[in-house]
């Protein structure tokens, strides 16, 4: 192994993957000519600001427009407006921007090009409510799914049925401009209607599956949003719709090439890479045993391959929080692997979220060594009691091992790397 240490490889192969996923590297593959008419810029997401820098760097023709950003990822622009506002849970900010933006689009010609600058948080980012909810309620419901353990897949289903903006409705009010879908995806699967909530691109769920979820995860729905799934009066845009024909989407950056990328620095550092997978979901403290056990496997009987090796993966686990803890995905997943691990010798890994935000925190996530437990032990600190407790973000910050990026000013979903040596 070429690196100092497994510290260093692990946070070698987090900055690769996060590196792979910034917008420098690729948007400027994907622009076409100028069109006749005008050229319009509208996005949101974590990524949106960062993104917008470089469409301008790269953009010869005339251009204007307005993309909304998480506080603390706007980046100076000099055409297009940069606004920041809340995320997880919505703010006014991301409302007054969600309308202005719906508001640009109106009355654009045939000779009009739209491009759509959208990555993961763009949800959150765009909460412009449908008829009779209000912003209040998009909050109370927005938290109510982020500690229910729904998947992103589920809760943005939810979203886009409770909105005057996601689920391909953006998309039909730009008709008859042309609409170029530039998608940085942080969801597992990469289905461009989960990225943010689809506002650009068609949807093929309903309200019946919207309520069908509510109801799965006992999610108490304030009543203007009842009314609007049981009547049918929230439906998205479906496929086939005529005002979405001049659409054209392209997945830019995704979990699996932040992967991949991360996998070519293993084998610079004489590390065997093996992706398990970009589109893992579930509990986290569930996949963090699955992940153990098969890191057992690989230390004890060299299966499915010999060490050193990295255990690499990505996707978005859930955390249903039962605990009084400050949840976050990343960090308990990685505690639970811990725990599961039991201080096996020569295992090390990281788990973060490319965003540099796991859960409502201001941190990636953590890393987690051989010593993880002794050391808890040694501070009092009861390693199974903060995984109960859904604590992981304070467990690892008392051993000093939280993985603190800052703003990454991308996002493609969590990244997970188990090193076995």
């Amino acid at each position: 192994m070429t690196h100092a240490s497994p510290r260093d490889l692990l946070q070698a192969l987090f900055a690769a993957a996060v590196n792979a996923a910034q917008p420098e590297h690729c948007i400027p593959r994907f622009l076409p000519a100028p069109p006749k008419g005008r050229t319009l810029v509208i996005g949101a997401g974590k990524a949106s600001a960062a993104m917008a820098r470089v469409l301008e760097q790269h953009w010869p023709g005339e251009l204007s427009g307005l993309v909304v950003t998480r506080y603390g990822y706007a980046v100076p622009c000099e055409r297009i407006e940069i606004v920041e506002a809340a995320h997880p849970v919505p703010d006014a900010a991301g409302r007054e921007a969600a309308g202005r933006i719906l508001a640009l689009v109106q009355g654009l010609g045939p000779d009009d090009l739209v491009i759509c600058l959208i990555s993961g948080g763009g949800s959150a980012l765009l909460p412009l409510p449908g008829e009779g909810v209000s912003l209040e309620d998009k909050q109370a419901i927005n938290r109510a799914l982020l500690k229910s353990g729904a998947t992103i897949s589920e809760m943005n289903c939810v979203r886009r049925h409770l909105s005057a903006i996601k689920g391909g409705r953006l998309a039909a009010a730009c008709h008859p401009a042309l609409v170029l879908n530039l998608l940085i995806s942080d969801v597992p699967g990469d289905n461009p209607m989960d990225i943010a909530s689809g506002p650009t691109v068609a949807d093929t769920t309903t309200c019946a599956d919207a309520l069908a979820i509510v109801r799965r995860y006992a999610i108490d729905l304030p009543f203007g949003a009842r009314a609007l799934l049981e009547s049918g009066r929230g439906e998205t845009v479906k496929p086939g719709d005529p005002r979405l024909a001049g659409v054209e989407t392209h997945l830019i950056a995704t979990p699996q090439m932040a992967l991949e990328a991360a996998a070519d620095v293993a084998r610079a550092a004489g590390i065997t890479p093996v992706v398990l997978g970009d589109s893992i979901e579930g509990e986290a403290r569930d996949v963090g045993k699955v992940m153990a056990a098969i890191a057992l496997q690989v230390k004890r009987h060299g299966q499915p391959v010999a060490a050193p090796c990295v255990l690499l993966s990505g996707g978005e686990t859930t955390v249903t929080v039962r605990g009084n803890g400050r949840g976050g995905r990343n960090v308990e997943f990685l505690l639970s692997l811990a725990v599961a691990l039991d201080g096996a010798a020569g295992i090390h890994a990281v788990a973060g979220d490319t965003d540099g935000v796991d859960g409502l925190e201001e941190i990636a996530g953590a890393l987690a060594t051989p010593d993880t437990l002794s050391r808890a032990w040694a501070k009092g600190i009861r390693p199974r009691d903060s995984l109960d407790n859904n604590d992981g973000h304070g467990f690892f910050e008392a051993l000093g091992d939280s993985l603190i990026t800052g703003p990454t000013l991308t996002n493609v979903n969590d990244f997970r790397a188990i090193l076995i040596l």
